[in-house]
């Protein structure tokens, strides 16, 4: 188990200071706010982030939950390698827009972190990163590095039941959770994660989490050379065809009845393959289904949900939902409590309200066979 009072012992005063002026930050709170909430004088918090004073272990945990951020993420420096990063120069640039942003990176940045916790008990072993080898030049190739990554795990043409263990199985854990935004990702080493936005429509989320993954096997700006002569508009045009043709592949479309009506069928393919309405016509217009001015149009209604049941007969359709984290994960959070490797309570902050104390068994299940 986790021992706070040594990790603050041990730590590296000026990090502890800068992540808790980041956090302060992302919170939009003041310097007087924060020392309010935490009861010091304001003079004393701009001394703990200049790394000036040090902080006792009870003192963090006020300070952790006044910005709620775990105190992990207090006490270790910001990974260095995260998707849309934005970052807050300085005090005048608190928007919130800037906000935002920094809430998305304490959210990845503590998913690192319990990611890495469980590989450090010895009960996950990571999925090394899948890593497309070809040159990435145009979104023919990024639909090519899709197709490829569908055959690795032998997928086909076929939907993807779950995106979650499909990006764990690719060495990418995606964690579902409430924040502001769509997602982002992070790549430190060998250790590759993701968080989705549980907001909005699945369709989505599953287009948000597919995205993230493509930053991992295509690369992106901070970790390869996919096209560094391009802008950045332009680089996340290659990724959005990836995640396009990850989820719904041209292929899956078959020749079209010109007598069928057009709209039912997108449907019935958006409903398979659940994703979202405007990412349906745009496979559709890629496979010829249908010219730009027919998309512009037909994107104008979207299928309602009752629609997009009826298309699949009315079985359910759950991705990125009800399951928060990957099953890999799961599985490895489990054995660590039955290890008692973390605590009950610990556990369930692990698996971000998938479980509740009640659900957890007894300890000791050979007892209850006596």
């Amino acid at each position: 188990m986790c021992d706070y009072r040594t990790m603050v012992e041990d730590s590296d005063w000026t990090t502890v200071g800068e992540q808790i002026r980041q956090a302060r930050l992302g919170a939009g709170m003041s310097q007087a706010e924060l020392a309010s909430r935490v009861g010091l004088d304001r003079t004393m918090i701009a001394k703990v982030e200049a790394g000036g004073r040090r902080v006792d272990a009870l003192e963090l945990i006020r300070l952790a939950t006044a910005l709620d951020v775990p105190i992990d993420y207090l006490l270790q420096r910001r990974p260095a390698v995260i998707s849309h990063r934005a970052e807050l120069l300085a005090e005048d640039n608190d928007t919130d827009v800037a906000r935002r942003s920094q809430r998305l990176d304490i959210t990845l940045s503590a998913w690192l972190g319990e990611v890495r916790q469980m590989i450090d008990a010895g009960t996950l072993r990571a999925s090394a990163p899948m890593r497309y080898d070809g040159r990435i030049e145009s979104e023919a190739d990024a639909r090519l590095a899709a197709r490829w990554l569908r055959r690795a795990h032998g997928v086909g043409d076929a939907p993807i039941d779950t995106l979650m263990e499909f990006s764990e199985r690719s060495g990418q854990y995606v964690l579902v959770s409430d924040l502001p935004g769509d997602g982002a990702s992070l790549i430190e080493g060998e250790l590759a994660v993701a968080v989705v936005s549980v907001n909005g429509d699945p369709g989505r989320r599953r287009a948000t989490a597919a995205h993230e993954l493509g930053h991992l096997v295509l690369g992106d700006e901070y970790s390869s050379d996919l096209g560094v002569h391009m802008s950045r508009a332009d680089r996340e045009g290659l990724i959005n065809a990836f995640a396009a043709e990850l989820l719904l592949p041209v292929a899956a479309f078959p020749i079209r009845n010109p007598e069928g009506n057009l709209r039912e069928e997108v449907i019935r393919l958006a409903a398979r393959y659940r994703t979202s309405w405007s990412l349906a016509l745009r496979q559709a217009e890629q496979a010829g289904w249908l010219d730009a001015a027919m998309r512009r149009k037909l994107s104008q209604v979207t299928p309602t949900q009752a629609e997009l049941m009826d298309a699949v007969g009315w079985s359910p359709q759950h991705d990125l939902n009800a399951v928060r984290v990957p099953p890999g994960y799961s599985h490895a959070v489990m054995e660590a409590w039955r290890r008692d490797l973390v605590t009950s309570s610990r556990a369930v902050e692990l698996l971000h309200g998938q479980i509740t104390r009640n659900d957890l068994p007894p300890r000791d299940e050979a007892d209850l066979a006596l």
